[in-house]
């Protein structure tokens, strides 16, 4: 049988699943198609047809899929799998590499997320409250003997998320509810640590994960600032960060694995978002998909063909081939518009030079990569959006060396009227992150 693979999505994460995905010895064997709200050039690029639509319409997706033939797909947002596009390209009977829209209420309900790790016993589930009434939960936070996160109980593109103690005071931590039209809140112990990220590999039985990654959420330089969709990453050249032991990713396998076992027949991608505290790995949130930019560190390194990861998937959980990984470290490092989160810039006419970035590489012991994300290609050039336009990633021995690279791939790219957070990587801020570490376990 013809294969003909559809990528739905048009951002960062979905470049580097597009860029997995042609990599593939079987590339020839397959067509290739991609949906998304925007035209991302770097996707367009790579595949055999891209269609602009808005992939949140089902009906949509799913119209687009079986007029190309479709017959298998990788969900890359979170948004078409709230809408339950699994169920209806599964309807149609495509095959999706995605969780069905219950299994994806484990990202996009933050109050069913924790009641299934409290009923499920979960470990590293935190102390948490349910309100529907946001009085209520301000004499919560009055109440409580400490500090607490506030999370929307829906989806808000990792930007919605105010901690006290750190970002916001409890009053402001009050008005922000009381402004607020969230119709459910979780209020969380404040978790303090250091985060990482491990994702995994779903289908039937198998769980297989892929190397860990710390993302910085903060918008500017020494993680001050508003919270974003993710400014970058890094990972270094073995599963474990720097301040991480092999038994911490034990312990975040094992609430993948004990995840995955209490829901019905998950597949696709789960994210573990992990809080290395004094006490032990703890859970932050789960994610229904690949991370962004986390799917940019680990996609490049993947040494197993990704092609048949989706065709094993498909076609039994244990023909799942083993994951593989390349022995180098990454750095990630994004390019947003001037004023992002708040105020982003959209509707700018931008210039990158993909050529130069891939080439910076050149002097360095390593490799350079360039995904665009939240662009839009018309026919006169390339346009900012209001989310981030590109990122550039390093890869290296070292994530010193991948450091450098990303630094000097992101500078002949093109810097003028984006904002970049150039700490991402470097010795001091890594070096910071273990001190931390080392603080709280003595």
């Amino acid at each position: 049988m013809t294969e003909t693979v559809l990528l739905v999505g048009g951002g960062g994460r979905e470049h580097a699943i597009a860029h997995a995905l042609d990599r593939s010895e079987e590339r020839d064997e397959f067509e290739f198609y991609a949906c998304a709200g925007n035209r991302n050039p770097g996707i367009a690029a790579l595949t055999d047809g891209f269609e602009t639509l808005d992939t949140s319409d089902t009906d949509a997706v799913v119209d687009y899929a079986e007029s190309v033939g479709a017959t298998l797909s990788v969900i890359g947002p979170e948004k078409p799998l709230a809408k339950g596009i699994v169920d209806a390209l599964e309807d149609a009977g495509i095959y999706a590499f995605g969780p069905r829209q219950a299994d994806a209420r484990i990202e996009t309900d933050k109050s069913f997320q924790r009641e299934f790790m409290e009923a499920n016993d979960i470990p590293g589930c935190p102390d948490y409250a349910i309100f529907t009434d946001m009085e209520l939960a301000c004499e919560y936070i009055d109440e409580y003997d400490g500090d607490l996160a506030v999370k929307p109980a829906g989806l808000t593109g990792g930007k919605g998320v105010r901690v006290t103690g750190d970002q916001i005071t409890k009053a402001e931590a009050k008005a922000y509810l009381r402004e607020s039209d969230y119709e459910k809140v979780v209020l969380e112990e404040r978790l303090v640590g250091e985060e990482f990220t491990v994702q995994a590999l779903v289908a039937g039985d198998d769980v297989l994960i892929t190397p860990a990654v710390q993302d910085h959420k903060r918008a500017y330089e020494g993680d001050e600032g508003p919270n974003t969709g993710g400014m970058g990453s890094y990972t270094d050249a073995s599963f474990q960060l720097p301040f991480m032991t092999e038994l911490h990713s034990f312990e975040a396998l094992q609430v993948l694995e004990s995840t995955v076992e209490a829901l019905d027949d998950y597949r696709g991608v789960l994210y573990g978002q992990f809080m290395l505290t004094s006490e032990g790995v703890k859970v932050v949130e789960f994610n229904a998909r690949f991370g962004d930019p986390e799917a940019m560190n680990v996609l490049p390194i993947l040494e197993t063909d990704f092609y048949e990861v989706l065709v094993g998937a498909r076609d039994g959980g244990s023909r799942i081939p083993e994951l593989e990984f390349q022995s180098r470290a990454t750095v990630c490092k994004y390019a947003v518009p001037e004023g992002y989160p708040t105020d982003p810039q959209a509707g700018t006419r931008i210039e990158v030079d993909e050529e130069s970035a891939a080439a910076a590489a050149a002097d360095h012991d390593g490799d350079a990569f360039l995904f665009y994300a939240s662009v839009d290609e018309r026919d006169d050039g390339l346009y900012t959006t209001t989310s981030r336009s590109f990122a550039v990633v390093g890869v290296a021995d070292t994530i010193a060396e991948a450091e450098a690279i990303a630094e000097d791939a992101i500078a002949v790219a093109g810097e003028e009227g984006f904002h970049v957070r150039h700490d991402i990587g470097t010795e001091e801020l890594v070096q910071s992150r273990i001190d931390h570490v080392e603080q709280l376990t003595e």
